[in-house]
C-alpha cells in the first residue's frame, strides 16, 4: 500500500520525491515504491462566487446586496481543474491508503490542502508533514514525525474564517461602492485601514505649517557644544533671541559643570521575521515587500539555504541549539572572515536569549539551513537578501556591543551648553556591519571644573519639517503595529492598493492618489479603523490556537456585512472619477477614462455596461532600449514593424523573418514561458476585470 503526498507546488513535490526515492515521473505526479507525490498549483479550489449561487449576480446591482449565502460553497478553479481531477483519480486508486498533507506549513497552506480533500470527498486517513526548511535532512526528519491532520483542525478553521470574512466584507462592500458611484472602487477589511494610514500621514503633511528655528553652537576648548535649556530643548524660535544669545556668550569663559559617563551594552539583534526582513530590504536595497517575498521564496524552495519564510517569530526553539554549528559551517565558504572567530570559540552561541520556545508559534525565525551555500549560484538580489539573513544569524555568535556615552556640560554666563560623544569599548556583533565603524572614535577629554574660552559662536537657521511620507518599510511597520494582515499577506495588500490606483510609488515613498483620497471618504468609518481589523486578526489567531469561537466570529462578520452595505447605500457622499477625459465613447457617448497599464495608457468607457476601450499610446514591449534600458514601444510603419524608445528616440527594426505575434500567438507564448504554477482566484479576477475592462 502507498501514501499519497500532496505538496503545494511542483518544485516542492520534486524535492520530496527525490528524498523519498520516487523516480517514476508522470505528468501530474511522481511515483515510488512507497509514495505517490502530487501537487496543487497554488489554490485548486476556492469559495463560490455570487453568480455560482444565482446567475442574477453576474450583474452588479445595489438592490441585490449584501450577498450572504446560508452556507459558503466551494468550487473548482477552472484554470487548474485538470490537476484537481488528477488528484481525484490518485486517491481512488486501490493501493492508496492515506494522504499526507505537505503543503506550506501555515494557515494558507492548510487551507489549500483541506479544500482539495473536501472537494474530492476524501474520507480516509490524513497525516500532516510540518517542516521549516526544504533540505533533505529536514524532509527526512519531518516524515519520521508525521502527525494526524486533526492536530491542525483549529488552524484550518482559522483559515476558513479568514477566507469567508474577506469574501463577505470585501466582495459586498466593493460591489456596493462600485455600483453606488459607477467606478471600480475596492475595499476590504485589511486594505482599507492600510489605505487610511497613508491618508492620515498625507493629512498631517498637508496641514503642517513650517516654522523657522535656530540652533546656537560654540567651540569650547577641544569640543563643539550646543546650547540647550533646562528641559533639554535645543531650538530657539526667534532670530533676535538667537542673536542675543550669540552676543552674550561670544568670548566669555565656559566652565565644565559636569561630565557624565555611562557604560552601555547593546544585545545582539534577533534573527529576522518576514516583516522586519522586508522592512530592512526596502530601506537598504529599495526592494518592495513583494519583491523581498519572491526572492526569499527562491532562497527557501530552490536553493534551500534559508528556513521557512512566512514567519512572525524572531526566536528559535531550545532543541535548535544542537543544529547551530552545522548551519555556521554551511555558510563558512561564503563568510570565511566572519566565521573564523566563531570557529575558535567552538561555534558557541553567545546570544542565548534567542532560544525561547514560548515565543515560537508555527515557525521559528528565518535563519540559514545546513545546506552548503554556493554564492556563485545566487543572483544579485538573492545575494543581497541572503547577506542580511546570514549576518543577522552570525551576530548570535558574537559578543554584545559595548560602549560609553560621555556628556560634558558647560556653564557660559548662566547659559547651558552640552556635547555628547560615544566611545566604543567592544565592537562585538557590530564587527559584521561596516557602517557602524564610524562610531569607534576617540573623544576629547575634559574634567569637571576646567575653564575654556568660548570661540566661533555660530547660529544655524532651520525650518521645522512635516512628518515624512511613508516608505514601504514604514508602512509595513505601521501595519505590524496595528495587526493589519499577517507577515504572509502584507506585501500583497500593498500591491493591491497600488494596482487599484489608490496609492502610488514615487522615489521610494507611497503617495495617495486622487482616487485613494476620495475612496477613503466614501468607505464606512468602521472599516477604516485599524483597531477593528487588528481585533479580527487577534480573533483569527485565537481560533487557530483553539481558544476562539469560529461560529461566533462568522456570525459577527455577516452582521457587519449587512450594516456596511446599508451605510453605503444610504450615503449622500459624491464621487467623481479622477481620470475622466474629454473624449467621448464612440459606442455609447459616455466620457472615456484614462488608465495606466503595464503596456501603456488606455482609454476605457466610463459606462461599465459598455466596456469599449482603445489604446491611447503605443504598446510597450519587453524589448529594452540599449541606452536607457526602458521598455520600447512597438509601431508599424511603411517600412514594417519597428521598436522605438520614446525618451531616447532610439529606433530599432523588428527582427527580419519574425512576424509580430498576434493576440492568439501571444497567449500561446505566455503559456509556454510563464511559470508552471498558476494561482487562481475568482474574486481577484473579478476585481481585476472591473478595474481593467469595465472602467
Amino acid at each position: 500500500m502507498k501514501s499519497l503526498i500532496l505538496a503545494e507546488k511542483p518544485s516542492v513535490a520534486r524535492d520530496l520525491a527525490n528524498v523519498l526515492g520516487c523516480n517514476q515521473k508522470n505528468k501530474q505526479y511522481i511515483e515510488g515504491p512507497r509514495y505517490v507525490v502530487t501537487w496543487a498549483l497554488g489554490h485548486l479550489v476556492e469559495l463560490k462566487m455570487p453568480e455560482d449561487y444565482d446567475k442574477k449576480y453576474e450583474t452588479w446591482r445595489m438592490e441585490d446586496l449584501p450577498i450572504i449565502p446560508d452556507r459558503m460553497g466551494l468550487k473548482t478553479i477552472r484554470k487548474t481543474s485538470p490537476q484537481l481531477k488528477a488528484i481525484d483519480r490518485l486517491v481512488k486508486r486501490k493501493d492508496v491508503q492515506e494522504v499526507i498533507i505537505a503543503t506550506d506549513a501555515g494557515r494558507e497552506g492548510e487551507l489549500v490542502a483541506r479544500w482539495i480533500l473536501k472537494r474530492i470527498q476524501w474520507k480516509g486517513k490524513v497525516k500532516r508533514l510540518w517542516i521549516s526548511s526544504q533540505t533533505d535532512r529536514a524532509i527526512c526528519d519531518g516524515f519520521r514525525q508525521l502527525k494526524p491532520a486533526a492536530h491542525y483542525d483549529n488552524l484550518f478553521q482559522s483559515a476558513v474564517c479568514r477566507a469567508e470574512a474577506d469574501w463577505l466584507i470585501g466582495l459586498n462592500v466593493t460591489r456596493a461602492l462600485t455600483t453606488k458611484y459607477n467606478d471600480p472602487l475596492s475595499a476590504g477589511r485589511v486594505q482599507t485601514p492600510t489605505l487610511g494610514l497613508v491618508l492620515d500621514r498625507e493629512r498631517a503633511i498637508q496641514s503642517f505649517k513650517p516654522e523657522p528655528y535656530w540652533l546656537v553652537k560654540a567651540a569650547i576648548g577641544p569640543i563643539t557644544a550646543q546650547w540647550q535649556n533646562k528641559k533639554g530643548e535645543k531650538r530657539l524660535f526667534g532670530a533676535e533671541e538667537a542673536e542675543r544669545l550669540k552676543q552674550k556668550i561670544s568670548g566669555r569663559k565656559a566652565t565644565v559643570t559636569d561630565v557624565r559617563s555611562k557604560q552601555k551594552t547593546e544585545r545582539q539583534p534577533l534573527p529576522y521575521d518576514l516583516t522586519e526582513l522586508q522592512r530592512d530590504a526596502n530601506k537598504i536595497f529599495g526592494f518592495s515587500a513583494k519583491k523581498t517575498s519572491n526572492v526569499l521564496q527562491g532562497l527557501y524552495e530552490r536553493h534551500k539555504i534559508v528556513t521557512y519564510p512566512r514567519t512572525d517569530s524572531k526566536y528559535l526553539t531550545q532543541d535548535m541549539k544542537a543544529t547551530m554549528a552545522e548551519r555556521v559551517k554551511a555558510i563558512a565558504s561564503a563568510y570565511a572572515d566572519e566565521v573564523r572567530p566563531i570557529a575558535k570559540q567552538q561555534h558557541k552561541v553567545l546570544a542565548n536569549h534567542v532560544f525561547n520556545d514560548a515565543k515560537v508559534t508555527d515557525h521559528h525565525a528565518i535563519i540559514p539551513t545546513d545546506e552548503t551555500v554556493y554564492a556563485a549560484d545566487l543572483d544579485s538580489d538573492e545575494k543581497k537578501l541572503f547577506d542580511l539573513i546570514a549576518k543577522r544569524f552570525l551576530a548570535l555568535f558574537y559578543s554584545p556591543y559595548e560602549y560609553d556615552t560621555v556628556e560634558a556640560v558647560f556653564d557660559v554666563d548662566g547659559e547651558m551648553f552640552s556635547a555628547k560623544e560615544t566611545i566604543v569599548r567592544e565592537p562585538g556583533f557590530k564587527r559584521l556591519r561596516q557602517q557602524d565603524e564610524e562610531t569607534n572614535r576617540e573623544t576629547a577629554v575634559v574634567q569637571k571644573g576646567q575653564s575654556f574660552q568660548v570661540k566661533n559662536v555660530v547660529t544655524e537657521s532651520k525650518m521645522t519639517e512635516p512628518p515624512p511620507r511613508y516608505s514601504e518599510s514604514d508602512l509595513l511597520g505601521r501595519m505590524e503595529k496595528y495587526g493589519l494582515g499577517t507577515p504572509a499577506t502584507r506585501a500583497d495588500i500593498i500591491e493591491k492598493l497600488v494596482f487599484s490606483e489608490a496609492i502610488e510609488r514615487k522615489n521610494g515613498k507611497l503617495f495617495p492618489t486622487p482616487k485613494g483620497k476620495q475612496l477613503i471618504e466614501l468607505v464606512n468609518d468602521e472599516l477604516k479603523s485599524p483597531k477593528l481589523t487588528a481585533r479580527w486578526e487577534a480573533e483569527l489567531e485565537s481560533i487557530a490556537r483553539g481558544k476562539g469561537n469560529a461560529q461566533a466570529f462568522l456570525k459577527n462578520i455577516r452582521e457587519q456585512a449587512h450594516r456596511l452595505v446599508s451605510e453605503v447605500a444610504a450615503s449622500k457622499k459624491t464621487y467623481r472619477a479622477h481620470n475622466l477625459t474629454g473624449t467621448k465613447c464612440p459606442e455609447c457617448g459616455e466620457l472615456m477614462k484614462e488608465r495606466k497599464t503595464k503596456d501603456g495608457k488606455m482609454l476605457v468607457c466610463a459606462n461599465r455596461e459598455c466596456g469599449y476601450r482603445k489604446r491611447r499610446e503605443a504598446k510597450l514591449t519587453k524589448r529594452r532600449c540599449p541606452q536607457c534600458k526602458k521598455r520600447m514601444e512597438i509601431h508599424k510603419g511603411e517600412a514594417g514593424v519597428y521598436f522605438q524608445c520614446r525618451p531616447c528616440n532610439v529606433v530599432e527594426k523588428a527582427d527580419r523573418g519574425k512576424k509580430v505575434p498576434d493576440k492568439r500567438e501571444k497567449q500561446r507564448l505566455m503559456k509556454k514561458y510563464e511559470k508552471k504554477e498558476p494561482v487562481g482566484n475568482s474574486m481577484a479576477d473579478a476585481l481585476k476585470a472591473a478595474l481593467e475592462k469595465k472602467e
